[in-house]
């Protein structure tokens, strides 16, 4: 466009004067008690706009996927009336509901009923309220070629119930929606609830005032990513403390998870997992994958590739010494994935004990032992399936704490394992 060309016309916009979302407003929306012993005294979850003075909550629903709604609102592809057809939607399997479902300091992070709401708020969603699901269940098979090389060395059997000889494994899965009851997840962090909603303010640039001009909204529908449970074998099975759970609470990695690269060794870990939950739901047990979108720690793609680059580019190259130091560097935290959170999709499934934590993280070990799970044996990952690459990684953290049945390295073994350069 040259500089003289008139600009396009600006697209109008379909609701005439800006609504602040910091209006006095919600007289006629539901009353929201959280961990109430029924979902009628509970009430529903609104954080749909179509009527705006129906909303009980901070926020939209759909966590960070909200902004491509706005977009396609924008765009004019998706009508701001459009409510969702729910026939034909309803769980797969039926979770719950669970004593933890009603204990208001158990579950501060997802809805419990957010997979039930066509039915436990069929009542409201007749006399007009938007009331959207935040948890779908369904069933899927996942098939990994890491599964396909354990059939093949006969580490794993096809049993035609749990793994099929397709070398696909059946199993329920779920997502959920991350909804924050405000006062819970302040309490869970120790800090003040006002504290915490002036900053969740401040730290997203005032996108909610809301957060500060409306202390009676108790709840909020967070801009974030939320996490997939993956169940194999009877999801019910899963809140009896008799069966036996393998269970692995896995935090995102796309780099290796998806695309395989040998840096980490979160892929290995997650397959071996699997291979692992295959294997206890075959003797009679079940297994649980739980899958957060918490993206290299939580501080996102870009830093977590600027923290490699800086690793592999300082004196002395790559060495687990340095590991977490260089993060710190770059993103002022070792770690934000901060697991307090964590353990409330385990009391959502009615979970009291996992009798085989496939994780060798202490944070995760000790924020779900804290919450009242009991844990029994620690799965760390074979040696032989440590990419060379990722040395670096496990020595960092078993020197710092995280559980391993091996020697922990001491300071001058941190030093010896490398990295390859870029």
């Amino acid at each position: 466009m040259s500089p003289d060309a008139a600009p396009p016309p600006a697209r109008s916009s379909p609701g005439g004067h800006i609504r602040l979302t910091s209006h006095s407003g919600g007289t006629d929306a539901p009353g929201l008690c959280w961990g109430a012993p029924t979902p009628e005294q509970r009430g529903p979850v609104v954080g749909t706009t179509t009527t705006r003075g129906h909303r009980n909550v901070v926020g939209t629903h759909s966590g960070a996927y909200g902004v491509y709604r706005a977009l396609a609102v924008a765009a004019g592809k998706l009508s701001r009336e459009h409510r969702a057809d729910l026939t034909n939607t309803s769980p797969t399997d039926v979770i719950g509901p669970y004593p933890q479902w009603t204990d208001p300091e158990a579950i501060v992070s997802l809805d419990p009923w957010g997979a039930l709401v066509a039915d436990v708020f069929a009542r409201h969603i007749a006399d007009g309220l938007d009331v959207r699901p935040t948890i779908a269940v369904t069933k899927a098979q996942v098939i990994l070629p890491e599964v396909h090389d354990a059939i093949a060395k006969a580490r794993l059997i096809p049993d035609g119930r749990v793994l099929l000889a397709t070398g696909a494994a059946q199993v329920t899965k779920a997502a959920i929606e991350p909804v924050w009851y405000l006062p819970g997840v302040a309490q869970r962090f120790g800090c003040s609830e006002t504290d915490l909603r002036r900053v969740l303010f401040e730290e997203t640039g005032g996108m909610y005032p809301e957060l500060v001009t409306r202390s009676d909204l108790d709840v909020f529908l967070p801009p974030i990513g939320g996490q997939t449970i993956y169940i194999f074998g009877d999801p019910r099975a899963l809140a009896d403390p008799a069966v036996e759970l393998t269970a692995r609470v896995h935090d995102e990695c796309n780099g290796s998870d998806v695309f395989g690269s040998d840096i980490c060794t979160c892929r290995p870990y997650l397959t071996h997992a699997i291979e692992e939950c295959i294997r206890g739901a075959q003797r009679g047990g079940v297994g649980l994958v739980a899958y957060s979108r918490k993206e290299g720690r939580a501080l996102g793609e870009v830093t977590k590739f600027l923290v490699y680059n800086a690793r592999k580019r300082q004196v002395g190259g790559d060495t687990a010494d340095q590991y977490f130091a260089r993060t710190e560097c770059v993103a002022g935290v070792q770690d934000m994935r901060f697991q307090e959170l964590m353990p409330d999709v385990l009391h959502w499934l009615g979970i009291r004990r996992i009798h085989r934590l496939v994780s060798m993280s202490n944070m995760k070990y000790d924020a779900i032992t804290g919450s009242g799970i009991e844990v029994g044996e620690r799965v760390s990952i074979p040696d032989e399936l440590i990419p060379a690459d990722a040395q670096v990684e496990i020595d960092a953290k078993t020197a710092a704490g995280y559980y391993t049945p091996g020697a922990v390295p001491d300071v001058e073994e941190l030093k010896k394992a490398k990295g390859r350069g870029l």
